[in-house]
């Protein structure tokens, strides 16, 4: 039996936004601090089990229509792309580029390659993470 969870459910759309706010800072911190791709991702991924518990997972999955498996596949194609880019140009593996833009925002910025891995990283762990989860709380 379904109870009545406004406050819950509004609380948890204010949590979830402020959780996923701070999974993009960490996410973009983490080239030069502690984070990145995986604590971002796994920040991203209890934002969205948050959702799941305050409301239900059906709902959940008509509001976010997106199959994990796939998006973990396409993230661990970026990273390992991004990686092996590195062949291609005759460097060592896993040497990463950059160079610093003048951003109209942000001003003098340095773009990494290494923001494309994290990307990978992000995507799969996220995917991973939630496959994981909806596949433990289906009741089916």
């Amino acid at each position: 039996m379904r109870t009545n969870d406004v406050m819950l459910q509004t609380a948890t759309k204010v949590v979830t936004f402020i959780i996923l706010m701070f999974a993009v800072h960490i996410f973009f911190a983490g080239h030069y601090t502690p984070g990145g791709g995986f604590v971002g991702g796994l920040l991203t991924a209890s934002a969205i089990v948050l959702l799941m518990l305050a409301f239900d997972i059906p709902t959940i999955k008509k509001i976010l229509p997106i199959n994990y498996v796939v998006l973990s596949a396409v993230g661990l194609l970026i990273a390992i792309a991004t990686a092996s880019a590195s062949i291609v140009f005759d460097v060592p593996f896993f040497t990463h580029a950059y160079d610093y833009f003048d951003l109209p925002l942000f001003g003098e910025t340095s773009l990494h390659s290494a923001l494309l891995f994290d990307i990978g990283v992000y995507l799969v762990v996220v995917g991973v993470t939630m496959t994981i989860i909806q596949t433990i709380g289906e009741d089916e």
